[in-house]
């Protein structure tokens, strides 16, 4: 795909620069043009969909946002950090270009996040694809959130993911580890380099309210596919047949040999899957 069809820009949302990248406009006059809205999960960027991305991009069209603080996104500490206002993010971008015929697909808490959208705007979106998505988590305890409010607090968030490291993360995400080279790990340790985010992630401890509880997951209507890496080891494949109870238009389809990055490890999978879904 040649450059001049990917569009790299920034919109302002609440303030802050919203960082996100179009592909596929060759589609833009195909009957029944579909726009697939991708949405990263935590610690993470656009970057994560880098392998899916040229799929999908050959037949429809893709917006893919660096949810803040992460990416190229904004890091602001006067935003709020919290899954209803990332879902406003996604819905006010949404709205600026003017996109229609939405499908979401959300990896990780990308997938809540896609949930979100679905709860609050049901009638922008078709069809929903959640990747390995986070469920039933709650908000921080309160001793966390108190924690937080310490001046040097973001010193401690940014120590214990210095501890972990990249390369033991990426070893805990991904499962095929012949897939970890040069090129993943630095796009997964760049957004890290700067102090700035671990402020940022430092004010999400507060204002992060949770996941949508069991209730609001049975209200919503839209078609869903779970996508799931059997040896997830961050989501548990228990996390998705739970939710493949609650989402009651949803459809759950496992990879026994794919771990939690499974936009990384299978993307040709997931656009067969998501080709017949849609």
């Amino acid at each position: 795909m040649n450059h001049s069809e990917t569009i790299q820009s920034t919109y302002k949302v609440s303030g802050l620069d919203i960082y996100y990248e179009l592909y596929g406009f060759h589609n833009i006059n195909k009957q029944d043009t579909k726009v697939f809205v991708l949405i990263h999960g935590f610690l993470s960027s656009c970057f994560s969909f880098r392998r899916l991305i040229p799929f999908i991009a050959k037949d429809h069209i893709v917006l893919v946002i660096d949810l803040p603080p992460f990416g190229k996104s904004g890091k602001h500490l006067n935003f709020k950090y919290s899954y209803d206002n990332f879902a406003n993010v996604v819905i006010s971008l949404i709205g600026h270009l003017d996109l229609k015929n939405i499908y979401l697909v959300g990896h990780s808490m990308g997938g809540q996040i896609a949930l979100y959208v679905t709860k609050k705007k049901p009638e922008l979106v078709q069809k929903v694809i959640l990747l390995c998505s986070s469920g039933y988590l709650g908000r921080a305890n309160p001793h966390l959130i108190f924690s937080s409010y310490f001046p040097f607090f973001y010193l401690y968030v940014k120590r214990h993911l210095a501890r972990q490291g990249i390369m033991n993360s990426l070893i805990s995400v991904v499962h095929n580890q012949k897939l970890i080279d040069e090129e993943m790990i630095n796009g997964y340790k760049e957004p890290f380099l700067k102090d700035e985010i671990f402020r940022a992630l430092t004010k999400m401890i507060r204002d992060r309210e949770g996941d949508l509880s069991p209730t609001d997951l049975q209200k919503i209507s839209a078609p869903i596919l779970l996508i799931w890496g059997e040896k997830d080891k961050v989501v548990p494949l228990s996390v998705g047949e739970r939710l493949h109870q609650d989402l009651k238009e949803s459809i759950l389809v496992t990879y026994p040999e794919a771990g939690h990055l499974i936009p990384e490890e299978i993307p040709e999978h997931i656009y067969d899957r998501i080709s017949n879904f849609i």
